[in-house]
């Protein structure tokens, strides 16, 4: 039997769940139901992530304890959950005497491995509010093309990213004052001698994605690693540093221990020896975590288990974010849309199964396509799955199902055969595989049930024995369906357990048919989304976010406003480079340009100004392209982006490697430069007309 302890990333105490979210704890509950199904023994752990600046501020403005804020937020994020079906097995917090206790155990560990050093670090502090700022905290304007309004670490208008410390009048966005620089001593963990075994640990294609591993290798591990900054000075909520007073553990670090500490209250309720579940071989440790916060799960959390002697995770199953048609989610459109405000309008089933027919293993974003949601949900589960069940169970009412399973042209064992193949793709997260080959089961059993015509049978008594051998054979390929969505919708498979009056515990019960059993009164299963309901849903949460909006800030008075038109429209790009001859539709039409997605990024080792990038142009097709780009962009600002490329450029042999198309960019070069993307809704491989 399979023993694994399985983790989502915590979420933050300091706002409530959404759809983005919810992709992750989706996606996890489904995997966990299937490994219970297939018999594995499973513990799902979660906890809030409760520290830091952000805590702290709040309840500063809310004029309440920081513990109060956690705690209200904690009950909050545990109903979302429950509405979504998403069951932990014990749900914990950051802030808990166990994670103040193992937060020590690692830190002593980490000490006595001669890993922790100390060093001044300069930041920027507000000497009203009394507390250093992190970039958040902090507004100005941008040093590169002189935008107002930006926050301490990038420009939304130019993308340039830069220290905080270089903004042109910075204000703090919690008083309105302007932030001194001030020196703090702060604590460091030495990953670099630990290189040779997280490079063993990433790369040996047991734990990650290969894109991942990939991207590890170039942007990290082909140099030295940086140290990792773990304190933070006081002000802040947290946990204090037991032998460095006045400092506290950055959230960072003591939130994945509260994987550990959780587990261990788990351990704790249930009688179960903590030992057995990390710190022993035997038990698989898998961690569901977004792309966004890649870098600290792969990196610096396996320095730490590894330091002190706990599991190393066997697997962490990544995932990409969250948009809705094409775009971003936003909440002046009403597509940023809170778990509680869904479920006053929807089903849940609804989303749970829409995500499942879209995650993959890979790293890609989840596009939700509202008009797509509706179709996909009415279409598969109301008008193929249900379907099954509303068209033939009434009439074997009376009768129930057959004593002996009848001939049915072998649909019965090629969907058990299919078992396992939909099982492997389950494991392996690639939940669209697996919803793929459900439905295609799906339209073979209707194709059977229009073919049979039931509901004209009924109507000749002389075939009642017929009439009840179709709907034997309809209902055992509609309880298949319900066996293999079991981990999708657990409330459909209970309802279709209920209808057939047995319950869905294992996998295997798809191999094997009901016969004999009694059929219950046919109750409606699920009704279909009417668009209405959709369009509700995005209104409130339209009007949701209008109520909620912040004040405008009073802090932009240090910045002038933004002229009206843009300050580069000017005729100075034109006159540093003037138009290119004209040039023939025949001659431009030999140009492809592609869309493509940049699905892995990293820094020329010995090169000021080249970026390596592999695209893809959809499916297998990868491009390997040197792009000069390095003086604007860092590889993991480009991960993940849709860009333009020019697909059939002949390759070019470099020194460091072959190019093999180019990125279309433009801008004078440097820091100016800015990569052309396609709008939203495009998708890779698509040419550009």
């Amino acid at each position: 039997m399979r023993r694994i302890l399985v983790t989502s990333a915590l979420p933050y105490a300091n706002g409530h769940i959404h759809l983005g979210h919810l992709v992750e704890y989706i996606q996890t509950d489904i995997w966990v139901r299937f490994q219970r199904l297939r018999g594995a023994q499973v513990v799902y752990i979660c906890a809030d992530d409760t520290h830091g600046t952000a805590i702290m501020i709040r309840a500063r403005q809310e004029g309440r304890s920081e513990e109060a804020v956690i705690a209200d937020m904690q009950a909050a994020h545990q109903r979302d959950f429950a509405g979504f079906g998403v069951e932990f097995d014990h749900y914990g917090s950051t802030h808990s005497p166990a994670n103040r206790e193992l937060c020590g155990v690692f830190w002593k560990s980490l000490r006595q491995a001669g890993l922790v050093s100390e060093r001044p670090v300069s930041q920027l502090f507000d000497p009203k509010a009394g507390t250093f700022l992190a970039d958040r905290f902090v507004k100005g304007t941008c040093p590169k093309c002189k935008s107002p309004d930006q926050y301490g670490d990038s420009c939304d208008k130019c993308g340039s990213t830069y220290s905080p410390t270089e903004l042109i009048n910075p204000v703090s966005t919690l008083s309105g004052a302007t932030p001194e620089l001030r020196s703090a001593d702060h604590l460091f963990i030495h990953t670099e001698q630990l290189r040779p075994f997280l490079t063993e640990w990433t790369q040996s294609g047991d734990h990650l994605h290969p894109d991942v591993a990939k991207w590890l290798a170039a942007a990290f591990l082909a140099e030295p690693l940086r140290d990792w900054d773990v304190s933070r000075p006081a002000p802040y909520f947290g946990f204090e540093i037991p032998d460095s007073p006045g400092n506290y553990w950055y959230v960072w670090f003591d939130a994945p221990i509260g994987y550990i500490a959780a587990s261990r209250e788990w351990c704790e309720k249930n009688g179960e020896e903590f030992e057995s579940w990390w710190r022993n071989p035997a038990t698989e440790v898998h961690h569901f975590i977004g792309k966004d916060i890649t870098y600290f799960h792969t990196l610096f959390w396996p320095v730490m288990l590894k330091a002190s002697g706990f599991n190393l995770p066997k697997m962490i199953h990544i995932h990409g974010f969250l948009t809705v048609n094409g775009e971003k989610m936003s909440k002046t459109k009403g597509t940023f849309v809170r778990t509680a405000t869904y479920l006053e309008h929807l089903d849940p089933a609804y989303l749970r199964y829409y995500y499942a027919s879209k995650l993959t293993p890979k790293l890609d974003d989840l596009d939700m396509n509202l008009d797509e949601f509706v179709t996909k949900v009415n279409s598969d589960l109301v008008g193929k799955v249900v379907n099954l069940a509303s068209r033939t169970a009434r009439f074997v009412e009376s009768t129930g199902l057959a004593a002996k399973y009848p001939d049915d042209g072998g649909l019965f064992t090629s969907a058990a055969d299919a078992g396992e193949e939909i099982a492997a793709a389950y494991d392996a997260c690639d939940y669209n595989r697996a919803m793929r080959s459900i439905m295609a089961l799906a339209d073979r059993a209707n194709k059977y049930v229009e073919e049979r015509e039931p509901w004209n049978l009924r109507k000749d008594p002389a075939r009642a024995t017929e009439l009840q051998e179709v709907c034997t054979v309809a209902l055992n390929l509609f309880r298949q369906l319900a066996v293999y969505l079991a981990p999708v919708l657990p409330s459909f498979a209970r309802q279709a357990s209920t209808l057939l009056n047995q319950p869905i515990a294992r996998w295997d019960e798809a191999a094997k048919p009901l016969l004999g059993t009694k059929v219950s009164r046919f109750e409606h299963l699920m009704k279909r989304v009417e668009p209405a309901q959709v369009t509700a849903m995005i209104e409130a949460s339209r009007e949701e976010a209008a109520k909620n909006a912040p004040p405008a800030p009073t802090t932009a008075a240090a910045s002038p406003p933004a002229p009206a038109t843009n300050v580069n429209d000017g005729p100075e790009a034109l006159a540093a480079e003037p138009l290119a001859p004209v040039v023939s539709f025949e001659d431009f039409s030999k140009v492809d340009l592609r869309v493509a997605r940049v699905v892995a990024a990293e820094e020329v080792p010995k090169s000021k100004k080249l970026l390596r990038l592999t695209l893809s142009l959809g499916g297998e097709e990868r491009r390997n392209v040197f792009a000069g780009i390095k003086g604007a962009y860092t590889p993991d600002q480009l991960l993940g982006r849709l860009v333009i490329m020019v697909a059939n450029l002949e390759p070019r042999k470099m020194t460091f490697g072959l190019s093999e198309g180019m990125v279309v960019a433009a801008g004078p070069g440097g820091s100016e430069i800015f990569v052309l993307s396609p709008d939203a809704g495009a998708v890779p491989g698509q040419r550009i007309h």
